[in-house]
């Protein structure tokens, strides 16, 4: 894609959102289905069905996705995209490259081992490594933007709150725990 071709995509939407700031309020909204049996749950992705289970460091199989990893994936995927979307809006030239995230976590916190090991990711890294002869500073910018406008790393480094609730399915009007 061109620059001119991603701007063509993104000038109406943007003037669109200046002019009415609520039309880009978008609720993203992820469901699953809850698999006791296999101590599982198949989550519909909008594109596929993925089942997320165990991690093996807890009892899982290693067959069904685990949802650190799906974490992870979800900051690749993120970051990958927003610093393509940079790269071509900055017309710096990016031949290809891999995005890496690695995250430690310490399972003895998830367990209920260790009441002072945290439950979660503790540190967690993210790589670029670029095919590029762009000039360093063209590259950090693109870096730095990548990092300013990739939604998943800084809803990961500015955590929003976050409610839970919950229902039963035979108290949710028109709401069905089996289809």
């Amino acid at each position: 894609m061109s620059p001119d071709q991603l701007r063509a995509l993104q000038v109406p939407l943007k003037a669109r959102y200046r002019e009415d700031p609520s039309s880009a309020v978008v609720t993203l909204k992820a469901r699953g289905r809850l698999h006791l049996e296999n101590v599982s749950c198949k989550v519909e992705t909008g594109k596929a069905l993925v089942e997320a289970g165990l991690h093996p460091a807890t009892g899982g199989t290693g067959l069904a996705a685990c949802s650190g990893d799906m974490l992870s994936e979800a900051l690749v995927a993120c970051a990958g995209v927003t610093l393509t979307a940079v790269a071509t809006a900055l017309n710096v030239p990016i031949a290809g490259g891999m995005v890496l995230a690695e995250g430690d976590l310490d399972f003895r916190g998830t367990l209920g081992v260790a009441k002072d090991a945290p439950v979660g990711f503790r540190d967690i890294r993210l790589r670029f490594d670029l095919d590029t002869d762009a000039p360093r500073d063209q590259v950090a910018k693109v870096l730095e933007l990548t990092e300013r406008y990739c939604v998943v790393y800084q809803t990961l480094c500015r955590p929003p709150r976050v409610e839970i609730t919950h229902g039963t399915c035979a108290s949710e009007e028109g709401a069905s725990c089996k289809t």
